[in-house]
């Protein structure tokens, strides 16, 4: 495959992914990849210049939230021969199979990671005109900043252990990439049943009371990842929306004040689907029945100058209230 038609799939796929309604790092996640590294070969092959370039492109999935398996393909250029090839422009490309393992935690910001893996390079010889094919085992380190969950720049550096030939060459690059289509969710805690409020005593003439249920779901700072143990709170307003079919609820979402307005409004509004896909998919309540709102910092209950303060503003809150007859 061309060096072009490579990238043209890359960039293909990567504006296709900016089409998804949801994207998130995590399990099941895919990311793909276009970049550029520096390669320095052995002194043994016989290059006019020791140095050149692999332009190429990735694609990976994740199997856990830390765990990537990524393939990669690049082309070889700026190579030039010696001795009896003169100046011939080397031509070649590599192909490998990486594991990939992050640190920290998904979200936007600097994730480190180490690799390791296996690739097969097919290079020009500079002496006979035939070519070089040889089984590497790759080792590399470098660190990923991911400056929204979607978009991501990556700095790499990797040793190249040539199996065939016993010799150690060298490569260091960058790259662009997006991620999307992951987010694992946590398993659902047991969660005791929904309590209302306690009956009146009765009277010899029906009585109309009100019972309510409030849902008050905090979250980590630039998160809007639901926390598994806010899974048995949002059980039990599950559990009375389903006891009561008429109800309805709207879930709002908040932040604190970190952050431009635009961008906490945005989280804002996250913080509130990613509740409510929660009572719709985890806990089986009717879509139409639960409406979301954002209103980003706006709506502070507690003062944003300090770090406790800041916790109890990132949260999503929800009730809903039923007439029942005594």
């Amino acid at each position: 495959m061309k060096l072009k038609n490579t990238l043209g799939v890359v960039i293909g796929s990567l504006v296709a992914a900016t089409s998804f309604g949801a994207l998130a790092q995590g399990q099941g996640a895919v990311e793909v990849e276009g970049f550029v590294n520096r390669y320095f070969a052995d002194t043994q092959r016989d290059f006019a210049h020791d140095e050149g370039n692999l332009f190429g492109a990735s694609i990976g999935y994740y199997l856990t939230d830390d765990v990537e398996l990524a393939l990669s393909y690049g082309e070889y250029h700026d190579l030039r021969g010696e001795g009896a090839a003169g100046s011939k422009n080397i031509k070649g490309n590599l192909t490998d199979l990486k594991a990939l393992y992050h640190f920290g935690q998904p979200g936007a910001g600097l994730r480190p990671y180490v690799s390791a893996g296996f690739g097969h390079q097919s290079i020009g010889d500079a002496n006979s005109g035939g070519r070089d094919h040889s089984t590497l085992a790759i080792a590399g380190a470098g660190a990923k900043y991911y400056f929204t969950e979607m978009f991501y720049a990556r700095a790499g550096v990797d040793a190249l252990y040539n199996i065939d030939q016993g010799d150690t060459e060298w490569q260091a690059g960058v790259g662009v990439g997006l991620n999307f289509g992951g987010g694992s969710k946590p398993a659902p805690a047991p969660a005791p049943v929904a309590a209302v409020e306690p009956m009146p005593e009765p009277t010899p003439e029906p009585v109309m009371e009100a019972v309510r249920v409030e849902l008050d779901v905090k979250f980590d700072f630039d998160k809007d990842r639901v926390k598994e143990e806010s899974y048995g709170d949002i059980k039990n307003l599950a559990d009375f929306m389903n006891q009561y079919p008429q109800t309805t609820t709207t879930v709002e979402g908040h932040t604190d004040s970190v952050g431009s307005d635009t961008y906490n409004q945005g989280l804002s509004e996250r913080r509130a689907n990613a509740v409510r896909d929660v009572l719709v998919n985890q806990y089986g309540v009717d879509g139409s029945r639960v409406n979301t709102a954002g209103y980003g910092e706006s709506r502070p209950v507690a003062d944003n100058a300090t770090e406790a303060g800041r916790a109890v503003n990132r949260r999503v809150e929800a009730e809903v209230e039923a007439q029942i007859q005594q």
